[in-house]
């Protein structure tokens, strides 16, 4: 038997194949001394004869050890990995298996096939008491369970600079669908387990570079199909009787109160109108004379008096609310998700609306058309960055961008189908560009299309074909109401730790030594859409970072 293993970097994607991956075998790392460190070990077992696979065992000798975990790379499928246009910048664009669930081991165990490649992902995460700066060599045994006998190893050094990252200024939110998480894990909402699961989700995407959670006052208005419905999570009480409307914010508090005990620091109000065209409300329930029943959704006109009158009783109260607990400056509104052009003058009117109702609250949208913005319709556009060239000639203050499905040609994104390198690449733009937010819709969303089916996210990655794989989540649910992470999150938070690094950087030079060495290592002035495809010159970049900070300390 003859087992492989060579040590290789996190913008590798090694997939379930017989060819050997073309990898750049790496023997050393460097990272901040707070600052979360990504590898991989890429291994192919050997037998003789017939042997389908092989239980290993890994050990891990180093004086960082303890702090080191290593996950299995798993592969997941995907019908649908891309859309009919693509550009030269995707891997694969044929259906298949995508590498991308970190899976966790028990007993520092695992499977490995018989004559396919795989990967081992070890992630460093620093303690609280932050090591000392230096060279810390790390070695991985690999060794046959059955037989205790070491099959193969592979040492790296790791190089702590002495310097921390500074806090994430950047504000940052994935959509966490809690619904997802109840109707996957057949939860009742609100009860104890519901709660747990919430937490843990939120505490996973706090440690990649969340800061700020979507909050389901009402159920979401998001992705779901004219006439049909998602799982009830309204976390406000309504009541109404001949005296008007009543308001219970309890499990709001609840909801504030796990997130702040998570690190999160603002609060995102989900939509007050249906998506595409602020055309309706969104599902709300109502007590009436004991009964509790859906007063508005996609039967109720955006505009109608009724529910004009309703948010004119919710949002003083609800303002106020977040006031006593001085939030205001936390928490953020939106009008609808995505307007067009097509649909501006009932965006208008929704806007017009509610903007007096919110003084003193932030209100933003996602958006692709600059027209919004400069009619004084959006107070801070979330600019598509595909369509954000406009908003930057233009210095648009407080400018937040995002991705999804639709930037599927020329700028960075996530999909199954794309290189890790254009993944990590974001964090770079969203330095340069002085960008202040990024949004993206898919940290759970585990339904198809619209919402009509709740699926299983290991078995259907691409929402029933309606979004490339890799869109719609970064974390898959796990046992014991916890979640398993990406390849793909982990990748996304290596690239805000760059932007965090760049920043450093900057506090000690200034920013035109910093700009000129980004585009000294990178070979380009970069842009949203012009930016290196490879690995090896983000990587270059960021060891050339770390080295000017360590010298300049």
């Amino acid at each position: 038997m003859r087992l492989s293993l060579t040590f290789t970097h996190c913008l590798e994607k090694v997939f379930h194949s017989r060819n050997a991956p073309q990898v750049s075998q790496i023997n050393t790392l460097s990272g901040l001394s707070n600052e979360i460190v990504s590898w991989q070990g890429v291994y192919c077992l050997r037998p003789i004869g017939n042997e389908t696979r092989r239980e290993l065992g890994y050990r891990l000798e180093g004086p960082l050890a303890e702090y080191i975990n290593v996950r299995q790379v798993q592969s997941v499928p995907s019908h649908f990995p891309c859309y009919a246009e693509t550009d030269e910048n995707y891997l694969r664009t044929e259906p298949g298996l995508f590498p991308d669930p970190l899976a966790p081991m028990v007993d520092c165990r695992f499977f490995a096939p018989s004559h396919y490649y795989g990967s081992l992902w070890l992630t460093f995460t620093p303690p609280l008491t932050p090591v000392a700066g230096g060279d810390y060599p790390l070695t991985l045994t690999l060794f046959d369970v059955a037989t205790d006998g070491v099959l193969a190893s592979a040492t790296l050094t790791l190089h702590i600079v002495p310097a921390a990252l500074p806090l994430q200024t950047l504000l940052h939110t994935e959509w966490l669908h809690s619904d997802c998480l109840a109707d996957y894990y057949h939860l009742r909402v609100f009860s104890p387990e519901y709660w747990l699961a919430v937490r843990n989700y939120v505490r996973c995407a706090v440690s990649s570079g969340v800061n700020m959670l979507l909050t389901p006052i009402f159920t979401p208005p998001l992705d779901t199909a004219i006439g049909g419905e998602r799982t009830t999570v309204q976390l406000v009480g309504v009541q109404r009787s001949a005296q008007g409307y009543r308001f219970d914010f309890q499990r709001l508090a609840q909801w504030v109160a796990m997130a702040q005990e998570e690190g999160i620091e603002h609060f995102e109000i989900a939509p007050l109108f249906t998506q595409w065209g602020a055309a309706h409300a969104p599902k709300i329930m109502v007590e009436i004379d004991g009964t509790l029943s859906p007063l508005f959704g996609w039967q109720t006109d955006a505009h109608a008096e009724e529910y004009q009158q309703f948010l004119q009783a919710l949002l003083p109260a609800l303002t106020d609310w977040f006031r006593e607990r001085q939030l205001q400056q936390r928490v953020w509104f939106h009008i609808s998700d995505e307007p067009t052009l097509e649909n501006i003058a009932v965006y208008q009117r929704a806007s017009a609306t509610l903007r007096p109702l919110l003084a003193g609250f932030h209100t933003f949208d996602a958006l692709s058309d600059y027209a919004f913005y400069q009619q004084g319709l959006v107070e801070t556009p979330v600019a598509a960055t595909d369509h954000i060239a406009p908003f930057i000639e233009n210095q648009v203050p407080g400018l937040w961008a995002y991705y999804c499905c639709v930037q599927k040609t020329e700028v960075a994104n996530r999909f199954f189908a794309q290189p890790s390198a254009r993944n990590r690449i974001l964090g770079i733009q969203l330095y340069l560009y002085n960008i202040t937010g990024f949004l993206h819709w898919g940290f759970n969303f585990y339904n198809s299309g619209h919402s009509r089916e709740k699926l299983n996210p290991y078995a259907v990655t691409d929402c029933r074909n309606a979004f490339p794989s890799g869109d719609a989540f970064v974390v898959y649910p796990g046992d014991n109401l916890e979640p398993v992470e990406s390849l793909r999150l982990r990748v996304l938070h290596q690239g805000l730790q760059d932007m965090r690094a760049l920043q450093l950087l900057e506090s000690l030079t200034d920013r035109t030594a910093v700009e000129a060495l980004i585009e000294q290592e990178l070979g380009m002035r970069i842009t949203f859409k012009r930016y290196p495809h490879q690995a090896d010159p983000l990587l270059r970049l960021r060891e050339a970072v770390n080295k000017r900070i360590e010298a300049l300390l």
